[in-house]
């Protein structure tokens, strides 16, 4: 990380990426302004997104109108994607891709597609999780986990014991199978609010994670 932001108006230098600014331009279309009695806590988690991010993501500044609202969704966010699970950082972000991808929400197909191509070290794949996860070379496990979080989200009421058997099948345990469908259900919420409000990500998320090594060495 460099060692302090630029002055306004100062260019990068080449290959070096533009300090990000916080919200980076409107969050929504909604005038609802941050409310001035934020918990320390929720102050506390802003400081932090600062100092790890560069910057407070927008979904936090649109929730921040109200306080307890912040904090619910911080809350229920950071257990499903953050707390322990039989399911990787990584696979959770590729559910909330590929969900994000059928509902086409701009902002979570941003920021998670990011994330995507951080944690895998593979920008291509996060491409494929915001297009059509469908093309990407998947494991068993991957697949199933992909097919049944985009058939929960497609048509929910089509869900059997088959389709949790599949889930088993590839060795995901009883516990892994709530985690797959709490963050698939999560994430057609959230998808549906940031549609609703049309919600803006951050533009730093746009250029995060894009540089690709050729594999052949050329």
């Amino acid at each position: 990380m460099s060692g302090g932001r630029k002055t306004a108006g100062t260019k990068p230098e080449t290959g070096e990426r533009p300090a990000p600014q916080e919200t980076e331009g409107r969050v929504m279309a909604l005038d609802l302004a941050p409310s001035p009695d934020l918990s320390p806590e929720m102050q506390a988690y802003f400081d932090k997104c600062r100092e790890k991010i560069g910057f407070v993501p927008n979904v936090l500044l649109a929730y921040a109108h109200d306080d307890a609202k912040l904090q619910a969704f911080a809350a229920f966010y950071n257990d499903l994607m953050l707390a322990p699970s039989g399911l990787s950082k990584l696979e959770r972000e590729m559910i909330a891709v590929a969900v994000s991808s059928v509902n086409r929400c701009y902002y979570c197909l941003t920021a998670h597609g990011a994330a995507v191509r951080s944690l895998s070290g593979d920008p291509v794949l996060g491409e494929m999780m915001a297009m059509n996860y469908r093309a990407a070379e998947l494991s068993p496990r991957h697949r199933s986990m992909l097919d049944f979080a985009v058939a929960l989200t497609e048509a929910p009421w089509t869900i059997e014991e088959e389709d949790r058997e599949a889930l088993r099948d590839v060795g995901f345990s009883e516990r892994d199978l709530w985690d797959i469908a709490a963050v698939a259900s999560f994430f057609n919420m959230s998808n549906r609010m940031a549609s609703a409000v049309d919600m803006r990500p951050n533009r730093s998320y746009h250029g995060e994670a894009r540089g690709l090594t050729d594999p052949e060495g050329a």
